[in-house]
């Protein structure tokens, strides 16, 4: 049995015609389901309103996971800098900013060029950084031309390897 997905105006539909104790119901049950789903909605809930404030908490929990990294085995590293990315990208889509993607993405970066990993030693490390720049320098595009003179002097560094 295969049940066919409603699209987003359906959906959109459906929920304007629901009363407002019945919404509250089907949300509840909607972050019970899932993890992600709860923590999306509590981004939506309680800290969309303040992105700053949001996105230096991210910046805080991304480097206390990278305090974890055991350095002395590359391949644990690696697995917890995936980690980490992959915890990055959630938190970036729930913002739903290229401002808060472009400013992430900029510190993981940096995590990782202070990490002390020999990152030109290792290929697959190498492709995983240049590929954050690469989502960077494309997430600054859509920003404001001051915002991304801010960006760029926090980036020159990470692309020259200085």
């Amino acid at each position: 049995i295969c049940m066919k997905t409603a699209t987003i105006q359906e959906i959109k539909q459906e929920l304007l015609a629901i009363p407002h104790n019945e919404l509250v119901e089907l949300l509840l049950k909607l972050a019970r389901s899932k993890k992600e789903n709860k923590e999306l909605l509590t981004f939506l809930l309680f800290e969309s309103n303040d992105m700053a404030g949001y996105i230096d908490g991210v910046k805080k929990e991304m480097e206390s996971a990278f305090l974890d990294i055991n350095i002395s085995h590359v391949y644990f590293a690696k697995k917890t800098i995936r980690k980490v990315l992959r915890i990055t990208n959630k938190y970036i889509r729930f913002s739903g900013s290229k401002q808060a993607e472009a400013e992430l993405l900029i510190h993981f970066c940096t995590l990782i060029k202070d990490s002390g990993l020999k990152i030109d030693k290792n290929p697959a490390l190498k492709n995983l950084y240049q590929n954050q720049l690469k989502k960077i320098e494309k997430a600054m595009d859509s920003l404001h031309e001051d915002m991304q003179y801010d960006l760029n002097k926090i980036l020159a560094p990470l692309i020259t390897g200085d």
